[in-house]
Protein backbone atom coordinates (compact mmCIF):
# COMPACT_ATOMS: atom_id res chain seq x y z
CA UNK A 1 0.00 0.00 0.00
CA UNK A 2 1.24 3.29 -0.54
CA UNK A 3 -0.39 6.44 1.39
CA UNK A 4 -1.93 9.34 -0.67
CA UNK A 5 -0.29 12.48 -0.18
CA UNK A 6 -2.67 14.94 1.40
CA UNK A 7 -1.57 17.93 -0.17
CA UNK A 8 -2.50 20.72 2.21
CA UNK A 9 -0.56 23.26 0.31
CA UNK A 10 -3.30 23.13 -2.65
CA UNK A 11 -6.00 22.80 -0.14
CA UNK A 12 -4.89 25.73 1.50
CA UNK A 13 -5.18 27.52 -1.69
CA UNK A 14 -8.54 26.33 -2.87
CA UNK A 15 -9.94 27.77 0.79
CA UNK A 16 -8.47 30.82 0.54
CA UNK A 17 -10.18 30.99 -3.05
CA UNK A 18 -13.90 30.41 -1.07
CA UNK A 19 -12.60 32.88 1.20
CA UNK A 20 -11.83 35.59 -1.26
CA UNK A 21 -15.07 35.28 -3.31
CA UNK A 22 -16.84 35.68 0.47
CA UNK A 23 -14.82 38.44 0.84
CA UNK A 24 -15.88 40.74 -2.07
CA UNK A 25 -19.31 39.87 -1.55
CA UNK A 26 -19.24 41.20 2.08
CA UNK A 27 -17.12 44.65 1.08
CA UNK A 28 -19.60 45.06 -2.42
CA UNK A 29 -22.70 45.42 0.18
CA UNK A 30 -20.99 46.51 3.71
CA UNK A 31 -18.33 48.76 2.16
CA UNK A 32 -16.20 47.83 4.97
CA UNK A 33 -13.20 45.43 4.64
CA UNK A 34 -12.89 42.49 7.18
CA UNK A 35 -9.71 43.31 8.82
CA UNK A 36 -6.83 41.19 11.16
CA UNK A 37 -4.90 43.14 13.15
CA UNK A 38 -1.10 41.04 14.01
CA UNK A 39 1.08 42.57 16.84
CA UNK A 40 4.80 41.42 16.32
CA UNK A 41 6.91 42.34 19.82
CA UNK A 42 10.86 42.12 19.19
CA UNK A 43 12.81 40.82 15.90
CA UNK A 44 12.39 36.67 15.94
CA UNK A 45 13.33 35.93 12.44
CA UNK A 46 10.83 33.25 12.21
CA UNK A 47 8.43 35.36 13.83
CA UNK A 48 8.96 38.34 11.35
CA UNK A 49 8.45 35.34 8.12
CA UNK A 50 5.29 34.43 9.34
CA UNK A 51 4.24 37.89 9.83
CA UNK A 52 4.70 38.83 6.10
CA UNK A 53 3.13 35.55 4.75
CA UNK A 54 -0.30 36.45 6.86
CA UNK A 55 0.28 39.70 5.78
CA UNK A 56 0.59 38.87 2.46
CA UNK A 57 -2.52 36.38 2.32
CA UNK A 58 -4.56 38.83 4.00
CA UNK A 59 -4.03 41.34 1.60
CA UNK A 60 -4.09 38.69 -1.74
CA UNK A 61 -7.94 37.74 -0.44
CA UNK A 62 -9.18 41.16 0.07
CA UNK A 63 -8.98 41.49 3.64
CA UNK A 64 -7.21 44.46 5.07
CA UNK A 65 -3.89 43.86 7.12
CA UNK A 66 -2.75 46.16 10.42
CA UNK A 67 0.17 45.34 11.47
CA UNK A 68 1.76 46.33 14.41
CA UNK A 69 5.57 45.68 15.28
CA UNK A 70 6.99 46.87 18.34
CA UNK A 71 10.56 47.22 20.03
CA UNK A 72 12.16 44.13 22.24
CA UNK A 73 12.08 46.80 24.94
CA UNK A 74 8.21 46.93 24.82
CA UNK A 75 6.73 46.15 28.37
CA UNK A 76 3.50 44.25 29.04
CA UNK A 77 1.34 47.41 30.03
CA UNK A 78 2.09 48.91 26.60
CA UNK A 79 1.05 45.79 24.73
CA UNK A 80 -2.08 45.76 26.59
CA UNK A 81 -3.19 49.38 25.95
CA UNK A 82 -2.46 48.23 22.58
CA UNK A 83 -4.55 45.50 22.69
CA UNK A 84 -7.62 47.59 24.51
CA UNK A 85 -7.07 50.18 21.65
CA UNK A 86 -7.68 47.01 18.98
CA UNK A 87 -10.43 45.78 21.22
CA UNK A 88 -12.32 49.09 20.81
CA UNK A 89 -11.84 49.39 16.95
CA UNK A 90 -14.87 48.74 15.12
CA UNK A 91 -12.62 47.88 11.95
CA UNK A 92 -10.61 45.16 13.45
CA UNK A 93 -12.15 41.46 13.52
CA UNK A 94 -9.21 39.77 14.78
CA UNK A 95 -6.49 40.15 17.01
CA UNK A 96 -2.91 38.26 17.18
CA UNK A 97 -0.14 38.62 18.95
CA UNK A 98 2.64 36.57 17.55
CA UNK A 99 4.52 34.37 19.71
CA UNK A 100 7.01 34.50 21.50
CA UNK A 101 7.04 37.01 23.31
CA UNK A 102 9.91 39.00 24.95
CA UNK A 103 10.55 37.27 28.92
CA UNK A 104 8.95 40.51 30.76
CA UNK A 105 5.65 39.94 28.96
CA UNK A 106 3.48 37.25 30.36
CA UNK A 107 1.37 35.77 27.37
CA UNK A 108 -1.40 34.76 29.27
CA UNK A 109 -2.07 37.88 30.75
CA UNK A 110 -2.05 38.65 26.82
CA UNK A 111 -4.01 36.00 25.84
CA UNK A 112 -6.88 36.72 28.58
CA UNK A 113 -6.83 40.42 27.52
CA UNK A 114 -7.83 40.08 23.50
CA UNK A 115 -11.65 39.70 23.73
CA UNK A 116 -12.85 36.83 23.22
CA UNK A 117 -15.43 37.75 19.77
CA UNK A 118 -11.98 38.77 18.26
CA UNK A 119 -9.85 36.02 20.05
CA UNK A 120 -8.60 34.33 15.95
CA UNK A 121 -5.89 32.33 17.41
CA UNK A 122 -8.37 30.62 19.78
CA UNK A 123 -6.19 30.69 22.94
CA UNK A 124 -9.01 32.86 25.11
CA UNK A 125 -9.76 30.38 28.00
CA UNK A 126 -13.96 31.70 27.10
CA UNK A 127 -13.08 30.26 23.50
CA UNK A 128 -11.07 27.29 24.99
CA UNK A 129 -14.47 26.41 27.40
CA UNK A 130 -16.73 26.89 24.01
CA UNK A 131 -14.45 24.01 22.36
CA UNK A 132 -14.90 21.90 25.21
CA UNK A 133 -18.42 22.24 26.19
CA UNK A 134 -19.44 21.83 22.29
CA UNK A 135 -20.04 26.07 22.41
CA UNK A 136 -19.73 28.39 19.46
CA UNK A 137 -16.06 30.07 19.80
CA UNK A 138 -12.78 30.22 17.29
CA UNK A 139 -10.97 26.87 17.44
CA UNK A 140 -7.25 27.41 17.31
CA UNK A 141 -6.11 27.59 13.43
CA UNK A 142 -3.54 24.60 13.25
CA UNK A 143 -6.39 22.11 14.72
CA UNK A 144 -9.23 23.42 12.40
CA UNK A 145 -6.95 22.91 9.67
CA UNK A 146 -6.15 19.66 10.87
CA UNK A 147 -10.03 18.46 10.51
CA UNK A 148 -10.33 19.58 7.67
CA UNK A 149 -7.24 18.01 5.98
CA UNK A 150 -8.32 14.74 7.86
CA UNK A 151 -12.08 14.92 6.83
CA UNK A 152 -10.84 15.74 3.44
CA UNK A 153 -10.14 12.10 2.79
CA UNK A 154 -13.10 10.47 5.04
CA UNK A 155 -16.00 12.76 5.86
CA UNK A 156 -17.72 10.49 8.22
CA UNK A 157 -15.37 10.01 10.97
CA UNK A 158 -18.17 8.43 13.25
CA UNK A 159 -16.45 5.67 15.57
CA UNK A 160 -12.78 6.07 14.56
CA UNK A 161 -10.21 5.71 17.09
CA UNK A 162 -7.96 8.29 17.18
CA UNK A 163 -4.51 8.73 19.08
CA UNK A 164 -3.07 12.28 19.54
CA UNK A 165 1.01 12.30 20.24
CA UNK A 166 0.87 15.58 22.22
CA UNK A 167 -1.20 17.42 24.70
CA UNK A 168 0.13 21.12 24.13
CA UNK A 169 -2.77 23.88 24.33
CA UNK A 170 -2.22 25.15 21.20
CA UNK A 171 -3.02 22.06 19.20
CA UNK A 172 -2.97 18.36 21.07
CA UNK A 173 -5.77 19.46 23.54
CA UNK A 174 -8.07 21.13 20.82
CA UNK A 175 -7.72 18.77 18.24
CA UNK A 176 -8.84 16.21 20.45
CA UNK A 177 -11.53 18.08 21.47
CA UNK A 178 -12.24 18.18 17.93
CA UNK A 179 -12.14 15.14 16.91
CA UNK A 180 -14.36 14.00 19.77
CA UNK A 181 -16.99 16.47 18.36
CA UNK A 182 -16.74 14.46 15.35
CA UNK A 183 -17.66 10.96 17.33
CA UNK A 184 -14.10 9.83 17.35
CA UNK A 185 -12.82 7.93 20.42
CA UNK A 186 -10.24 9.87 21.70
CA UNK A 187 -6.40 9.14 23.15
CA UNK A 188 -3.83 11.41 24.02
CA UNK A 189 -0.58 9.88 24.30
CA UNK A 190 2.66 12.33 25.73
CA UNK A 191 5.78 11.70 27.00
CA UNK A 192 4.67 9.82 29.37
CA UNK A 193 2.83 7.08 27.60
CA UNK A 194 4.50 3.71 28.74
CA UNK A 195 3.84 1.72 25.10
CA UNK A 196 3.41 4.85 22.50
CA UNK A 197 3.89 2.56 19.99
CA UNK A 198 1.97 0.08 20.71
CA UNK A 199 -0.76 3.10 21.74
CA UNK A 200 -0.31 4.95 18.46
CA UNK A 201 -0.89 0.67 16.41
CA UNK A 202 -4.75 1.25 17.69
CA UNK A 203 -4.83 4.35 15.59
CA UNK A 204 -7.19 4.93 12.64
CA UNK A 205 -6.25 8.89 12.21
CA UNK A 206 -2.74 9.37 14.04
CA UNK A 207 -2.15 12.92 14.79
CA UNK A 208 1.30 13.73 16.14
CA UNK A 209 1.82 16.72 17.67
CA UNK A 210 5.33 16.60 19.60
CA UNK A 211 8.07 18.68 17.89
CA UNK A 212 10.19 15.77 17.63
CA UNK A 213 11.82 14.85 14.39
CA UNK A 214 10.91 11.42 13.33
CA UNK A 215 9.90 10.11 16.69
CA UNK A 216 6.66 8.51 14.81
CA UNK A 217 7.95 5.56 12.85
CA UNK A 218 6.94 2.57 10.93
CA UNK A 219 6.38 0.23 14.00
CA UNK A 220 4.05 3.19 15.42
CA UNK A 221 1.70 3.13 12.61
CA UNK A 222 -1.43 0.73 11.86
CA UNK A 223 -2.14 -0.29 8.39
CA UNK A 224 -4.89 2.07 6.45
CA UNK A 225 -4.33 4.69 8.59
CA UNK A 226 -4.52 8.25 8.21
CA UNK A 227 -0.95 10.23 9.45
CA UNK A 228 -1.57 14.15 10.33
CA UNK A 229 1.85 15.41 11.22
CA UNK A 230 1.51 18.53 12.65
CA UNK A 231 5.97 18.90 13.55
CA UNK A 232 8.22 21.27 12.02
CA UNK A 233 11.32 20.81 12.96
CA UNK A 234 14.53 21.59 11.14
CA UNK A 235 17.67 19.48 11.14
CA UNK A 236 21.03 19.49 9.45
CA UNK A 237 21.16 16.89 6.89
CA UNK A 238 24.35 14.21 7.82
CA UNK A 239 25.16 13.71 3.99
CA UNK A 240 24.84 17.46 2.39
CA UNK A 241 25.19 19.21 5.95
CA UNK A 242 22.04 21.49 5.03
CA UNK A 243 19.72 22.30 7.15
CA UNK A 244 15.98 20.62 6.00
CA UNK A 245 12.60 20.44 7.04
CA UNK A 246 11.05 17.30 8.85
CA UNK A 247 7.76 16.07 10.75
CA UNK A 248 7.03 14.67 13.38
CA UNK A 249 6.69 11.19 11.77
CA UNK A 250 9.54 9.56 9.39
CA UNK A 251 7.90 10.46 6.46
CA UNK A 252 9.63 7.78 4.04
CA UNK A 253 9.25 5.03 6.89
CA UNK A 254 5.34 5.24 7.28
CA UNK A 255 4.50 6.44 3.58
CA UNK A 256 3.67 3.00 2.78
CA UNK A 257 1.84 1.52 5.24
CA UNK A 258 -0.30 4.46 6.11
CA UNK A 259 -3.57 4.88 3.66
CA UNK A 260 -3.40 9.04 3.48
CA UNK A 261 -0.29 11.11 5.06
CA UNK A 262 0.33 14.76 5.20
CA UNK A 263 4.40 15.92 4.00
CA UNK A 264 6.29 18.38 5.83
CA UNK A 265 6.63 20.33 4.23
CA UNK A 266 3.12 21.14 1.65
CA UNK A 267 1.15 19.62 4.78
CA UNK A 268 -0.50 20.97 7.75
CA UNK A 269 1.46 24.24 7.86
CA UNK A 270 -0.57 26.07 4.88
CA UNK A 271 -3.77 25.42 6.16
CA UNK A 272 -3.12 26.96 9.68
CA UNK A 273 -2.67 30.54 7.94
CA UNK A 274 -5.59 30.05 5.67
CA UNK A 275 -7.87 28.60 8.82
CA UNK A 276 -7.12 32.01 10.28
CA UNK A 277 -8.41 34.43 7.82
CA UNK A 278 -11.18 31.87 7.71
CA UNK A 279 -11.78 32.39 11.91
CA UNK A 280 -11.31 36.33 10.76
CA UNK A 281 -13.69 36.28 8.37
CA UNK A 282 -16.30 34.35 10.78
CA UNK A 283 -15.83 37.18 13.14
CA UNK A 284 -16.59 39.80 10.79
CA UNK A 285 -19.92 38.10 9.65
CA UNK A 286 -20.60 37.99 13.42
CA UNK A 287 -20.03 40.98 14.37
CA UNK A 288 -21.61 42.84 11.46
CA UNK A 289 -24.64 40.48 11.38
CA UNK A 290 -26.13 37.58 13.75
CA UNK A 291 -26.07 38.19 17.45
CA UNK A 292 -23.63 35.58 18.97
CA UNK A 293 -22.76 34.53 22.81
CA UNK A 294 -19.59 36.46 22.39
CA UNK A 295 -21.74 39.51 23.57
CA UNK A 296 -22.32 37.96 27.03
CA UNK A 297 -18.57 36.63 27.33
CA UNK A 298 -17.53 40.37 25.98
CA UNK A 299 -19.87 41.63 28.91
CA UNK A 300 -18.46 39.60 31.54
CA UNK A 301 -15.07 40.55 30.98
CA UNK A 302 -15.82 44.19 31.03
CA UNK A 303 -17.33 43.94 34.11
CA UNK A 304 -14.56 41.66 35.65
CA UNK A 305 -12.23 44.37 35.15
CA UNK A 306 -10.42 42.98 31.80
CA UNK A 307 -11.49 44.70 29.48
CA UNK A 308 -11.61 48.69 30.08
CA UNK A 309 -15.77 50.33 29.32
Amino acid sequence: MKASLIDGQAIAAALREDLARRVSHHVAARNRKPGLAVVLVGEDPASQVYVAAKAKQTVEIGMRSIEHRLVTETTEAELLALIDRLNRDETVDGILVQFPLPRQINPDHVIDAIAPSKDVDGLHPINVGRLASGGMGFVPCTPRGSLKLIKGVRRDLSGLHAVVVGRSNLVGKPIAQLLLAENCTVTIAHSRTRDLAGTCRQADILVAAVGRPKLIGAAHVRPGAIVIDVGINRITDGETGKSRLVGDVDFDAVKDIASAITPVPRGVGPMTIACLLENTLESYERRLGNASRFDVATDWLRNSGNIQP
